[in-house]
């Protein structure tokens, strides 16, 4: 069975999590990575922790699977030279260098496409390449901050908050991904490969969507509603008698049967609380009705209730009761990959089910030059060379 991707070649100039991440799932996709590093390894998160496993990162190996190690002195003639073999015969090229580091380096764009016209070029930067803020470093924390994100999350007691994880490195990752994708699809009808120039700043503020919707529509600044939707109630977290859950209510029909299962069917037919808009004004008083009933029963007698009739519900799990969870084993999200130095280390799987091609994985997160000799061999290099090679750029 083909994978998807095969035959697409990818170099990954890419460190810590929006890039990786993103030629981590061409590369679950059936792509060939090869992640290029400079001598020793130049992603920080191999250093990143802990927790360690015989000395390797939990952060490293989230997001490097599928994927083959070279180390490459990229200011080196050698290190040149090798890149632009390797160019000549990849499909995309992924870096998160500055602004202006790659042409300063004599690897930019409008190099390498006189190499092969084909070749897609991602560029992922905290800021973009243009504007007044692209020479500027950008990590997921400080982006979180200036798009918006902070402000919306979190509520008046906790003041900003920032998710849980670095979700503009993954959103970014997805955009990259999408980019990458798109610009092959163009090539089959153009013959020609493009740059992408994909900011992490740029990825965060589209995801304001609907919030972000609201404030250019009224010019209101939102406030931060912490578990409350700005725009449908009840939709929240409530506690029950022994833990925190969900209840998602979508439509007027899903908020009558909710009022039915707690016993005050009547709240349904109040004017007040009739129609969404009416329970948006009143979010507040109807919270606390609401949360007053929720308090009478175990999470589990809601989350039967609610299910029963069709109430979108879910209970607020640790990450060790998602690790359990029967739904998530059933498709395939959790998996053990054999490393040679950690041993056996388990790993998130891919949401991506195709049916015909589905992903695959072949290949554990490299240590870093771990296929140096292997590629260089691929590319003509004779052993000799090789030693030579490497003993010099201490490889």
């Amino acid at each position: 069975m083909t994978a998807a991707l095969e035959g697409i070649r990818v170099l990954d100039l890419t460190r810590v999590l929006a890039g990786p991440y993103c030629s981590m799932i061409l590369g679950d996709l059936g792509a060939a990575i090869i992640k290029v590093e400079a001598p020793g390894g130049s992603d920080e998160t191999r250093t990143w922790g802990p927790p360690f496993k015989e000395g390797v990162s939990a952060y490293y190996l989230c997001a490097n699977r599928n994927k083959k190690s070279l180390t490459l002195d990229l200011k080196s003639t050698e290190g040149k030279e090798v890149l632009e073999k390797l160019v000549r015969e990849s499909d995309v090229i992924i870096n998160n260098f500055k602004t202006g580091t790659m042409d300063r380096l004599g690897i930019g764009y409008d190099h390498l496409k006189e190499l092969n016209p084909r070749i897609v070029f991602c560029s992922i930067t905290g800021f973009g390449e243009t504007g007044p803020y692209k020479h500027l470093p950008g990590y997921d924390f400080i982006i979180q901050a200036m798009s918006g994100l902070m402000s919306i999350t979190g509520d008046d007691q906790s003041g900003p908050q920032k998710l849980g994880v670095a979700i503009t490195d993954i959103l970014t990752g997805l955009y990259a991904c999408i980019g990458i994708q798109t610009a092959l699809l163009e090539r089959e009808r153009s013959g020609a490969g493009q740059k992408i120039d994909l900011s992490l700043y740029d990825s965060a503020v589209s995801s304001l969507i609907n919030i972000g919707s609201n404030f250019l529509m009224t010019g209101k600044v939102p406030e931060r509603l912490g578990n409350h939707h700005a725009n449908i109630v009840p939709y929240q977290t409530f506690r029950s008698r022994d833990g925190d859950m969900v209840i998602a209510v979508g439509n007027d029909r899903q908020f009558a049967q909710l009022c039915a299962i707690v016993g005050q069917p009547s709240l349904a037919a109040e004017a007040r609380f009739s129609t969404n808009a009416g329970r948006v004004e009143n979010r507040e008083e109807l919270s606390m009705i609401l949360q007053e009933q929720f308090l009478n029963e175990d999470t589990a007698y809601w989350k039967s209730r609610c299910h029963e009739k069709h109430i979108p519900f879910g209970p607020i799990q640790s990450l060790e009761e998602v690790s359990k969870d029967e739904q998530l084993k059933a498709r395939d999200m959790f998996l053990t990959c054999e490393h040679p130095k950690a041993g056996d280390v388990q790993m998130i799987g891919s949401p991506l089910k195709l049916s015909r091609t589905p992903v695959e994985y072949k290949q554990h997160p490299p240590e870093a030059g771990e296929h140096t000799e292997e590629i260089l061999t691929r590319l003509g290099y004779d052993k000799k060379t090789i030693h030579k090679w490497k003993k010099d750029h201490k490889v």
